[in-house]
C-alpha cells in the first residue's frame, strides 16, 4: 500500500539527527484518503492542504520544539481497508492521532478503531451526522460541516427564499448520505412550520451512469423544487443530463450539502446552468476575508489549481490539532487533549467577519455558518465560468442537530 509522509523539518535538522531522534522530535498522524478513482481529487487536494497547514504550524512552533508530520495512505473508501490501515498506523506507526476520510462509510468504521486504541480520530471531511450522534464516542472530533447543519440551513432558505414552493422533489444517492439528507430536511422543515407536498423521492445508485429514466419521472411529478443530494461526479452528470431534458426551466433545483463544491464548476464549465442553489462546506469566492483569500492563493500556488471543498477540512484539522497540544503541552495526554479540543475555537478560511469555528463540547462537532447562493457568471476562478453569489448566510449557532434530533436518530438505529 503506497504511503508517504508529508513532514516539514529543515535540512539541516535532517543532517544533525538520526533516524531515532527525528522519530522523537515529532508528532506522528496518520492520515487516511482515497487517492485515486472517483473521489481521488478529494485525496490529493487534502494532502496538498495538508502541507500548506504543516508549514504553517511547524513554523511557528510546537513545546519541546516538536514538529507535526503526517502519513497519507490511500484508504479507497473502502471501510474494511480503512480499519487495516487505521490499526497498522496506531500499533506499527505509534501515530498519536487517525485523520481524514472522505467516505462517511469508512470513517464509522474507523472511528471504532479510535475507539477501541483510545486514539484521537479527527475527520476532515465525511458528513453523516451519526459520527457525532448515535456513532459518537468521546475520542471522535469532526472539524467540518455534517449533512444536518447543511440541510438545516437549507430549510431556513426555503422558508425565507422559496415561499411559493409548495411541491417538493428530491432525489439523492441509494445509501447514508442521501437517506439522511432528505429525513434531516423534513425534520428542519417540520420544526419550522414550512407547509409542503413531497411529491417524490428518487432513489439512484452511487455512481449512475444514466438518470434519464428520473429525469424524466421528475418533470412528471412537477414540483416546484428539486431538491438534491448528490456530490462530485454524480452531481456533474446529474446536472449535464437534466439540462438537456430542459429540467432547470421548470423548477428550482437545490443543492443545499454538495452542490456548490468548486470541482462541480471546474468540470461543468461553461454547461453550468445559471440559478441554480447550492452550498458548499468551503467556497473559494466567500469570505472575502483575508484569511480566506490568502488560503486560496497559497493553493493556487502550490497545485496550480483551485481548492475543492476538502482542501480546507484539512487544513482546518492540522492547525486544530496544534493548537490542542499547544494548549496541553505534549501530545502524550489523550485525555487533556480531549479537553483542550472540546470547545476549542479556531479561525478557519471559511469563517464570515466576526466569527471563529468552534468544537461543540458535546458532540465534538465543529461548529460554522453556512452560506447558500445562486450560480451566476464568474470567470475569476478558471476553468470555472460559474460560481456562486448572492449568498445568504446562516448562523453557526442556527443550523447545528437538536437534541431532539440526535434522540430520534439514537432511538432509530437501535431498532
Amino acid at each position: 500500500m503506497k504511503r508517504k509522509v508529508v513532514a516539514f523539518v529543515s535540512s539541516m535538522l535532517l543532517c544533525l539527527t538520526s533516524a531515532v531522534s527525528f522519530a522523537a522530535e515529532t508528532i506522528k498522524i496518520g492520515a487516511l484518503y482515497p487517492m485515486s478513482g472517483r473521489g481521488g481529487l478529494y485525496g490529493q487536494d487534502s494532502e496538498a492542504a495538508i502541507k500548506i497547514a504543516l508549514a504553517e504550524v511547524n513554523a511557528k512552533g510546537l513545546p519541546g520544539g516538536k514538529k507535526l508530520d503526517v502519513i497519507v495512505t490511500d484508504d479507497q473508501s473502502k471501510p474494511a481497508l480503512a480499519v487495516t490501515l487505521a490499526k497498522r498506523y496506531i500499533t506499527e506507526d505509534k501515530v498519536k492521532f487517525l485523520y481524514g476520510v472522505v467516505s462517511s462509510g469508512a470513517a464509522l468504521a474507523v472511528t471504532e478503531v479510535s475507539k477501541e486504541y483510545k486514539t484521537i480520530f479527527v475527520g476532515t471531511d465525511h458528513a453523516a451526522t451519526d459520527l457525532t450522534a448515535n456513532a459518537f464516542q468521546k475520542y471522535y472530533f469532526r472539524v467540518s460541516n455534517n449533512t444536518y447543519q447543511s440541510m438545516a440551513a437549507g430549510a431556513l432558505y426555503m422558508k425565507d427564499e422559496m415561499k411559493g414552493a409548495k411541491k417538493i422533489a428530491y432525489i439523492g444517492p441509494d445509501y447514508a448520505y442521501g437517506r439522511d439528507q432528505i429525513a434531516e430536511l423534513k425534520y428542519s422543515l417540520g420544526k419550522l412550520g414550512v407547509q409542503y407536498e413531497m411529491v417524490g423521492e428518487f432513489w439512484p445508485k452511487l455512481y449512475e451512469p444514466d438518470y434519464t429514466s428520473y429525469i424524466t419521472a421528475i418533470i412528471k411529478a412537477q414540483p416546484d423544487v428539486l431538491v438534491s443530494g448528490f456530490w462530485g461526479g454524480d452531481t456533474v452528470a446529474f446536472i449535464k443530463q437534466a439540462k438537456a431534458y430542459g429540467l432547470f426551466k421548470k423548477m428550482k433545483y437545490f443543492h443545499p450539502d454538495g452542490g456548490g463544491n468548486y470541482e462541480v464548476f471546474s468540470t461543468l464549465g461553461a454547461e453550468c446552468p445559471e440559478g441554480l442553489i447550492m452550498s458548499a462546506r468551503h467556497h473559494n469566492n466567500w469570505p472575502e476575508t483575508k484569511e480566506n483569500k490568502d488560503f486560496v492563493a497559497k493553493f493556487k500556488k502550490a497545485t496550480g489549481r483551485y481548492p475543492s471543498y476538502a482542501a480546507e477540512g484539512a487544513y482546518a484539522g492540522i492547525l486544530a490539532i496544534a493548537e490542542a497540544i499547544k494548549k496541553v503541552g505534549n501530545a502524550d495526554d489523550t485525555e487533556a487533549l480531549i479537553k483542550a479540543m472540546e470547545g476549542m475555537k479556531v479561525r478557519l478560511p471559511e469563517d464570515p467577519k466576526g466569527f471563529a469555528s468552534y468544537i461543540d463540547p458535546k458532540t465534538h462537532q465543529m461548529v460554522q455558518a453556512q452560506a447558500i447562493g445562486v450560480t451566476v457568471k464568474n470567470d475569476k476562478f478558471a476553468p470555472a465560468k460559474y460560481m456562486l453569489g448572492k449568498f445568504k448566510v446562516y448562523p453557526a449557532d442556527k443550523i447545528m442537530p437538536t437534541q431532539e434530533y440526535i434522540d430520534i436518530l439514537i432511538k432509530t438505529k437501535k431498532k
